[in-house]
């Protein structure tokens, strides 16, 4: 593993409590739904050691969190679902509240006995939360005696329960999720075991420039992936068919090209592509040797030989960090060269971060999730953090 960068912050562990002390602890429950139930509790699962150790030390523990992005109250994101599994899960009590806040809450709250939880409602129906209001905050920081910020997938937005609260409520500490998301995303940057390889696709230049330029200072290898390829070779002149191309990333691209030319990183691009004549999982596929695409024809997938360097390229890492799949692999017949870079991170002997959305859905799709070293539950918090950002979330937490 990399050395361990320094966290700086206080943590759940540095918490003194009686027995019965309510903690008010921001999680990141925002799962999918279907059926009336939670289709992947892995954000669930990923806060139970923080959960755990509360409830073993005998707090009674008050959970907030935001689902989906409702701008009121709106039943289908209610966190019942996520309550319900959260309680099949742990051995305590699980409560759901009917809001956010008010009387009925705040009861809710004074009835919590040691080792059991409370779960309030989306944070999300309150208008309040994305604006960090300042009543809202004040008014959540009154349930409760402490708390902790273990949502390291919202810790880049400051709404009010991410930074409004813990500006109302001491001691502010992480929880264990957080310390280890932050600690592990930051050794890539500051210390990573070379060589360091970053593995970078999806859609849009322009989501991941910041990324790609503080990578050709600090990588020694970038392989470029997904529909972004395309501003790319764009911005090489060449031929993209009917591909997706982002406009406004043909220049960024450019200027990344260029950038690399005099950086010490080696940058690559696909050598081949698998094409499709529609986006569809029923198109006409065809290899294409070389990346000029026809008219008619899209890029949908890196081809074979891309493939198998990009994994050869993986599997002599000292550090492989991956963000965002090679094509369009939720239709089996383009997700090969995103299956074979999925197994050369999974196989790799180095470390192994991937970060979360796109890609972890591909490992989860191959099987691969529990053969990485870290998985990060939060894609734009660890994007941002990886560009250099201060995360607001982590900022107001107490100082270690």
């Amino acid at each position: 593993m990399p050395e361990a960068a320094r966290f700086g912050k206080r943590t759940v562990r540095d918490l003194e409590l009686g027995d019965g002390e309510r903690v008010l602890v921001r999680v990141d429950f925002n799962v999918p739904l279907e059926g009336g139930g939670v289709a992947d509790d892995s954000r669930i699962r990923a806060a139970l050691p923080t959960i755990e150790l509360l409830l073993d030390g005998g707090a009674a523990l008050i959970l907030c969190s935001h689902l989906g992005r409702p701008t009121g109250r709106d039943p289908d994101t209610s966190l019942a679902p996520a309550s319900d599994r959260l309680g099949e899960l742990i051995d305590a009590p699980v409560h759901q509240a009917p809001e956010v806040i008010g009387p009925e809450v705040r009861r809710g709250a004074e009835r919590l006995g040691p080792r059991s939880v409370l779960v309030l409602e989306n944070t999300r129906w309150e208008r309040g939360e994305t604006e960090n209001d300042p009543a809202l905050a004040e008014e959540l920081a009154g349930l409760a005696r402490a708390y902790v910020n273990d949502a390291f997938g919202s810790a880049h937005r400051a709404h009010a329960s991410t930074v409004g609260v813990a500006e109302h409520l001491r001691p502010a500490v992480a929880g264990l999720l957080l310390e280890r998301e932050v600690t592990t995303l930051r050794s890539i940057v500051e210390a990573p075991e070379r060589p360091l390889v970053v593995v970078l696709g999806g859609a849009k230049v322009s989501d991941k420039i910041a990324l790609i330029d503080k990578f050709l200072d600090t990588a020694d290898t970038l392989l470029i992936g997904g529909a972004m390829c395309f501003s790319f070779f764009r911005a090489q002149g060449k031929p993209t068919g009917d591909s997706l191309v982002e406009e406004e990333g043909v220049e960024l691209a450019r200027r990344a090209l260029e950038k690399a030319e005099s950086s010490d990183c080696n940058l690559l691009l696909p050598i081949d592509l698998v094409l499709g004549d529609r986006f569809d999982a029923e198109a006409e596929r065809r290899v294409q040797e070389g990346t000029d695409v026809p008219e008619g024809w899209m890029g949908l997938d890196v081809g074979p030989r891309t493939a198998a360097a990009y994994g050869e390229e993986v599997s002599r890492a000292g550090t492989v960090f991956w963000n965002g799949p090679m094509g369009a692999f939720e239709m089996a017949p383009f997700a090969e060269g995103t299956r074979i870079v999925a197994e050369a991170v999974a196989t790799a002997p180095g470390t192994t971060v991937v970060g979360g959305g796109d890609s972890a859905a591909a490992l989860a799709e191959f099987g691969l999730e529990d053969d990485v070293d870290h998985l990060s539950t939060g894609g734009g918090a660890a994007l941002e953090l990886l560009e250099g950002k201060a995360l607001p979330g982590v900022e107001v937490l107490d100082d270690a």
